[in-house]
């Protein structure tokens, strides 16, 4: 693992010449303090009250998995993950449940994996936090013509349970033709190598393609992983050749609560199981360009008035 990744500063007013150098050379950019004390606090407390407050009467107990499907169907392919894209929605850690008796083993507050994935548009703090002119100048500066938020979520990386995220590129899930993906990642809480931050393979998103792709199987019966025909990498990037076979290098991402880490869609990255007795919340959004084409087949489709429009 390599050192911890270097942090940047926020302007408040949209990118840097410098931090847009680092963004597009790294494949990410960590900035501190994008988020005041106060709002942080405002929207960890606002997860708190949505956690304690939702219904086990009729929820399907559906479990969360960053894995493929596996034999007892707790994966991510069920109906109340399919139609979530325009809803609020709570999806269970997989080590929540006591595997003998498939009873919840944690009290629902703390075993919960994340809320998704209209947050942005339904809950009023979240979007306030969202939908505004800071975020919309940060996409400005990254070249966003038309950016569109096409979900958002908070992840809880509950204590001693939460999940480990193989490296994964955000493309693969939200697939636009060229591809477009950035992920907007805030930390809500301080997030360490104890209880599971981010790492990132720095440079891989100029040298490895969205391949594959996760969409709808085509009877609605679930999501399965097919070959990328389109493009797979962004229009007008420079692509390096990888210079030998091998494992990526990762960096570690360990920032305070209040930053802001923009991902892009193409870049490798990913976080390790909490064993910690911290939990390691996070609110993140993602944000397509709207002049992509973004088709039927991606498991996520747009509500009646369509994706949430950056720009004003």
């Amino acid at each position: 693992m390599a050192p911890s990744a270097t942090p940047s500063t926020f302007q408040g007013q949209g990118l840097t010449a410098e931090q847009l150098q680092r963004y597009n050379e790294d494949g990410y950019l960590i900035i501190p303090d994008a988020l005041d004390a106060s709002t942080t606090a405002s929207l960890l407390q606002e997860t708190q009250k949505m956690l304690s407050s939702f219904s086990l009467t009729d929820h399907p107990m559906t479990k969360f998995s960053t894995g493929q499907a596996n034999d007892n169907g707790s994966h991510i392919g069920d109906d109340y993950f399919l139609t979530s894209g325009d809803k609020i929605r709570f999806f269970f850690e997989e080590d929540a449940f006591d595997a003998s008796t498939g009873e919840l083993s944690k009290p629902k507050d703390r075993a919960i994996n994340k809320i998704g994935h209209y947050l942005h548009a339904l809950n009023p703090a979240f979007r306030e936090s969202t939908l505004n002119a800071s975020q919309a100048s940060v996409a400005r500066g990254l070249g966003f013509r038309d950016p569109r938020v096409l979900q958002s979520m908070v992840i809880c990386k509950q204590p001693e349970i939460g999940g480990k995220v193989a490296s994964h590129q955000d493309s693969t899930f939200l697939y636009t033709d060229p591809p477009s993906a950035v992920g907007f990642w805030i930390a809500l809480e301080d997030a360490t190598e104890e209880n599971g931050c981010l790492s990132f393979a720095k440079g891989s998103h100029r040298r490895t393609p969205v391949k594959r792709r996760m969409v709808r199987k085509n009877d609605e019966s679930g999501v399965e992983f097919v070959h990328v025909e389109g493009a797979k990498f962004p229009t007008n990037f420079e692509v390096e050749e990888k210079e030998q076979e091998g494992e990526e290098v990762y960096t570690l991402g360990e920032v305070k609560a209040g930053t802001l880490v923009l991902i892009h869609g193409n870049l490798l990255h990913k976080s390790e199981k909490n064993l910690s007795g911290k939990s390691r919340f996070i609110y993140t959004f993602h944000v397509i360009e709207g002049e992509n084409e973004y088709d039927g087949r991606n498991w996520l489709q747009p509500p009646s008035q369509g994706f949430s429009r950056l720009y004003r």
